[in-house]
């Protein structure tokens, strides 16, 4: 194993800065990562606007931070298992660059999607990449004779089904919190999108 592989960084990237916010609770170094600029009122904290943060101040870092955000520590390590089990499978067989815009991509599209359908700027989180990374690989391996990533139909499967348990609201009911369901779902069609546009290049296998 390699230092230098992205996907070991990207998970290095998490845990330092989960630590640094401690999981979320450490405001002031968590506003520096959410998806708004937020500023200090007399009692507590409150966002500005879209426009504001991204036209005015050009903070334009925070489409992509709240990726490493994470809120406890099955969340941590649950997404940054997928990351390794996903992303050094891409990384080892596409190479890094495909990995890394495949994760930023549909971490953003996954922000952004999330940011516009609830109106909070308090989420994070590495499974909108991690659906990314997913739906791509879904993708490349739809019509090939093997499976290219070595992953289990059985997987895919069960990721989309706890997709489709995270709209029911159920999940929040037996513990696991507010679950970011609109960027785990933009998430994988952005890595669809990404899966169906590699296969387009006459030398990508």
């Amino acid at each position: 194993m390699q230092l230098k592989q992205v996907n070991i960084l990207i998970i290095a990237l998490a845990v330092l800065i989960t630590l640094a916010t401690n999981f979320g609770s450490n405001f002031s170094y968590l506003t520096y990562f959410l998806f708004l600029e937020t500023q200090p009122s007399l009692d507590s904290f409150f966002s500005l606007s879209l426009e504001h943060t991204y036209l005015v101040m050009n903070q334009w870092w925070r489409l992509i931070t709240p990726i490493f955000l994470h809120f406890s520590v099955t969340h941590l390590i649950f997404n940054c298992l997928w990351i390794y089990v996903l992303g050094s499978r891409v990384e080892a067989l596409d190479g890094k660059v495909i990995f890394f815009l495949v994760l930023c991509t549909s971490g953003i599209m996954g922000n952004l999607s999330q940011y516009l359908w609830s109106s909070s700027y308090l989420f994070g989180g590495l499974s909108g990449a991690v659906y990314g990374l997913l739906g791509y690989c879904f993708i490349i391996e739809l019509d090939n004779k093997k499976a290219k990533y070595g992953l289990p139909e059985a997987l895919y499967l069960f990721m989309f089904i706890w997709l489709l348990i995270g709209f029911t609201g159920i999940l929040k009911f037996f513990g696991f919190g507010n679950v970011a369901n609109l960027a785990h779902l933009v998430g994988m069609i952005t890595g669809f999108i990404a899966g169906t546009v590699a296969k387009s290049f006459p030398n990508f296998n």
